[in-house]
């Protein structure tokens, strides 16, 4: 029999071999995902007994992990603003950086009763949409995307986080035929240039849909249709928070103040990194 210590070790090795960052930390969530277990069962009783059908079973997943195959796909899910949501090869998986957007609209609206009508424009896994309703619970909110397998995972996990009468979803392409207008709108759109996909983790690269990462070659092309789209769909005292990449402030911001909108604030994430864009429409 081999032991919950032993296994723990032989997938970190197995893990820093390939590359793998956090190997510790990936393997204890392996075997929890394989055990049934908590992280806890892992620390306190490192010397039980895995059975040989749960080493089989571990063994196919490290194998899927050392092919660089992402975690939350492995698992079928990913935490993000301490909820889970269900994850596959249509969405992008959910990433703490994208907090920093949650974040912002707890600061900017901090009327937690606050019957908000709220667009999430490109929500894929419908984190954003579902994190925010999830906090203001008068608030209501439609989910559009460009791909029909990634709508039918959002209103999953609406399902799964009891918020499915707070949400609705449609297959769009940004804001176009929506006619009615919104007092928050969040967006997290593909923005790496396509200069730069050699630069991604084979994680990225290979496995998430290339529709919710490339944007052109400047990684600009979706902001430019994000701001037409929001000067109809935005009311005049509403708020729109937008994630960007790395060095974008700027560039995004000068599209939006085209457009006639105003860029209040670019908040930074835990890295000291602007990572998104709060916008209104001009007085």
């Amino acid at each position: 029999m081999t032991t919950i210590a032993y296994a723990i070790q032989m997938v970190c090795n197995r893990f820093e071999k390939v590359g793998i960052e956090n190997a510790r930390f990936e393997a204890r969530l392996l075997l929890c995902h394989v055990l049934g277990v908590e992280t806890q069962i892992l620390i306190g009783y490192p010397e039980r007994d895995i059975s040989q059908d749960d080493m089989d079973c571990l063994e196919a997943l490290i194998k899927r992990r050392e092919g660089r195959e992402p975690m939350s796909h492995i698992l079928g899910e990913r935490e993000f603003w301490s909820l889970p949501f269900k994850v596959t090869k249509d969405t992008l998986t959910p990433r703490p950086d994208s907090e920093t957007l949650i974040e912002a609209v707890l600061h900017h609206i901090p009327d937690m009763m606050r019957n908000l009508r709220v667009l999430d424009l490109g929500t894929g896994t419908g984190c954003l949409l579902l994190s925010v309703l999830s906090e203001y619970q008068q608030a209501s909110g439609l989910g559009v995307d460009i791909s029909p397998a990634a709508l039918e995972v959002a209103k999953e996990n609406a399902r799964n986080l009891g918020l499915e009468t707070h949400s609705d979803f449609q297959l769009g392409n940004w804001g176009a035929g929506i006619s009615e207008k919104f007092d928050l709108i969040l967006s997290n759109p593909p923005y790496i240039a396509l200069s730069d996909k050699e630069m991604l983790a084979p994680e990225v690269v290979q496995f998430e849909p290339d529709s919710a990462l490339f944007a052109g070659p400047d990684g600009l092309d979706d902001y430019r249709k994000l701001a037409l789209a929001l000067v109809d769909v935005l009311r005049e005292d509403g708020l729109a928070v937008l994630e960007i990449g790395i060095n974008q402030g700027d560039a995004v911001s000068e599209l939006m103040e085209n457009a006639g909108l105003c860029v209040l604030e670019r908040p930074k994430d835990l890295s000291g990194i602007e990572r998104c864009v709060i916008i209104r429409k001009k007085l």
